[in-house]
């Protein structure tokens, strides 16, 4: 090999070297703003995460309220409502819960007398008290309360008028059941 060839051979060498460094410098310069945009990512998920957080614990506490005070004028030894908020495969989870004497139950499985049905009645309020902009404060209802208690009819009426009057809402509620007839009443 001669010295030209050799001089050509070192020179596309370190043309290529130099192509590459500066390759190498661009991919760092690039990987350097990508972990930056990553951390500014996850910051403002963190904070949107808290944020979230915060209106669920404000949401909770608005229903919760409503609905532990609906249990709690019709029944003698109510649970106090509860909504357990759980992050599941990358989303908020809601659980209602029922909580009396420390004890966590599922309403579904573990309550009887007819607490569910005062139960999603006070959903049903506090979902309408909490909802942006304000709906018409008009609940119509179907034989709402079928599976409450003998014993405890005329607390829930009490609570409807109750209800009725703190909220400002108008309950048009359709039943056979005498105990539960509150307000001006229309016979069909």
């Amino acid at each position: 090999m001669n010295l030209d060839t050799e001089e050509k051979e070192v020179s596309q060498i370190a043309s290529r070297l130099d192509h590459y460094t500066r390759q190498i410098a661009e991919e760092e310069e690039h990987l350097t703003r990508d972990t930056r945009t990553l951390e500014r990512t996850q910051d403002a998920q963190e904070i949107l995460q808290l944020i979230a957080q915060a209106v669920q614990q404000k949401a909770h506490e608005r229903i919760s309220k409503v609905v532990s005070s609906c249990l709690s004028t019709v029944f003698d030894d109510p649970y106090e409502f509860h909504i357990v908020f759980e992050r599941k495969r990358g989303r908020t989870e809601a659980s209602l819960r029922f909580r009396r004497r420390g004890l966590d139950v599922d309403p579904l499985t573990a309550s009887g007398g007819g607490m569910i049905d005062v139960a999603a009645f006070a959903l049903r309020v506090a979902c309408l008290m909490l909802h942006r902009p304000r709906l018409s404060k008009v609940v119509v209802l179907d034989e709402p309360f079928r599976f409450v208690s003998l014993q405890y009819q005329e607390n829930v009426r009490s609570m409807l008028e109750g209800l009725a009057e703190d909220l400002g809402i108008q309950i048009l509620q359709v039943t056979h059941n005498e105990n539960l007839v509150a307000g001006s009443i229309i016979e069909l």
